[in-house]
């Protein structure tokens, strides 16, 4: 063999040996890219006392599973709400056309027996709209409410006046007023982007969360832009809620993307997706600002757990009723073996730091923040696409729940027990309490879903 043809020989194999040394340096940046997702995921969760580690131990262990049993039950499946609201802010003009956007209501037969009504009234105009809730189609739902449901529907009534309600509630005898099953409806990715999208987060961040005056405005392409220098605990508490709810709904769509069927061997398929999950929290690909609003979760989950818990007595003493004896006594069981977890739990929320200080000036913020978070409620009739609205609509009134139980009444100090029928007349709708649990559920499955991203990447 010739020098010419070692010489060649030598050559090739170093351009072998080069081309795999690029490889494995663009595997070892995607893998440091996506633990960059994670760096901020240790340590106290800002302003609370609370670990992250802790709270990822608390759930994935103790409550995701209970949570996951839970909400599979009638009582906690079936939402009403309202998804023909107008927008009362901008025109409406950018509906979502897409079947994944289309929400799947429930014929009366398809309820349980104490959610149905005891007379029928057909609107012959939808009489052939209306399909079984596993069809593909918007169905038609009988809205009338039994005479037993009437009367507990005025009682409630009578108490949300007195009560400082954190989020606009839907008319329950609207009769726009329709159930929808959560199991068969799923908060997953369904197209809905572009500037409807953009324009909803930039009104909540832009015009209704609390800022420095000298602060960027928010940027819709790059999720939130905001710094919580110099903005006081409410206001900062305000941010990480919405900021911690937006993280949610984020990995969720990450962890039920929609793959197009060009890449899944001619057909559509649902899955996880990890790019796009870097893409939204990576370090490097946010700026930085990934990793924080990955930790923004956990304080809106802190939130959230410690609601539960101060309502703890009130739902020990709700019947969760159905009209199937044996499912709701499995729910009360549920419920309260889930509620003894949360209890046993020593690192709490403390809301009695917030609204502190000067009366007055506590007071005033106080509204502030209530009719921010109103604003927010409103906003969400602006989504375009009806799924996307379902849950949106039912994450804000879980969280506007939490707010109510935290704050309102005068009776109702951080170590007040809250107690159906009580003296202070504290009192839930059963929508508010299937909202603030499936809400609790959604921070719940994101942290869940945080664990499974990470092996990945490990």
């Amino acid at each position: 063999m010739t020098g010419k043809k070692v010489l060649l020989i030598l050559i090739l194999i170093m351009t072998i040996f080069a081309i795999h040394a690029v490889k494995n340096k663009s595997k070892r940046d995607t893998f440091t890219s996506g633990n960059g997702c994670f760096c901020k995921l240790q340590g106290e969760v800002d302003d609370c006392s609370c670990k992250v580690e802790s709270l990822d131990s608390l759930n994935n262990r103790m409550i995701y599973p209970r949570m996951k049993s839970l909400l599979s039950k009638d009582y906690f499946r079936y939402f009403k709400v309202n998804l023909n609201k107008e927008c009362p802010f901008w025109a409406d003009d950018s509906r979502c056309a897409m079947r994944n956007c289309a929400v799947n209501v429930c014929s009366e037969e398809q309820l349980p027996d104490g959610l149905k009504a005891q007379t029928e009234q057909h609107d012959e105009n939808n009489d052939e709209a209306q399909k079984d809730c596993d069809g593909e189609d918007l169905g038609y739902l009988n809205t009338t409410i039994s005479e037993e449901r009437e009367k507990a529907f005025q009682n409630w009534t009578k108490y949300d006046d007195a009560q400082e309600t954190f989020c606009e509630m839907d008319d329950d005898t609207s009769p726009d007023m329709k159930y929808v099953d959560l199991l068969l409806n799923p908060e997953k990715y369904t197209g809905y982007k572009g500037e409807s999208p953009h324009r909803i987060w930039n009104s909540i961040y832009n015009e209704n969360c609390f800022k420095a005056p000298e602060q960027p405005a928010y940027n819709p392409q790059a999720l939130s832009d905001y710094s919580l220098e110099g903005l006081c605990l409410e206001k900062r508490a305000f941010y990480r809620m919405v900021s911690g709810l937006h993280t949610s709904i984020n990995i969720h769509l990450c962890h039920n993307y929609l793959f197009p069927a060009s890449t899944c061997y001619g057909k559509e398929e649902w899955g996880l997706n990890l790019e796009e999950f870097q893409q939204r929290f990576d370090h490097a690909q946010t700026d930085g600002r990934g990793p924080q609003w990955l930790k923004n979760l956990y304080f809106t989950y802190l939130v959230e757990l410690r609601a539960l818990a101060k309502a703890a007595p009130y739902f020990e003493e709700e019947g969760f009723f159905t009209g199937d004896e044996e499912e709701d006594a499995d729910v009360k069981q549920g419920v309260q073996d889930l509620l003894s977890v949360i209890k046993e739990f020593p690192e709490q929320f403390d809301e009695s730091k917030l609204f502190k200080g000067n009366k007055k000036v506590a007071r005033a913020l106080k509204r502030e923040f209530r009719d921010h978070f109103l604003n927010i409620s409103r906003i969400m009739d602006c989504v375009g696409c009806d799924k996307c609205k379902l849950w949106g609509k039912l994450q804000v009134q879980g969280m506007g729940t939490a707010l109510k139980i935290l704050f309102s009444g005068d009776g109702m100090g951080p170590q007040s027990i809250v107690k159906a029928g009580s003296k202070n007349k504290f009192q839930l709708r059963r929508t508010e309490i299937v909202s603030l649990f499936n809400a609790f559920g959604r921070l719940s499955s994101s942290i869940h879903a945080i664990e499974e991203f990470r092996r990945l990447l490990r």
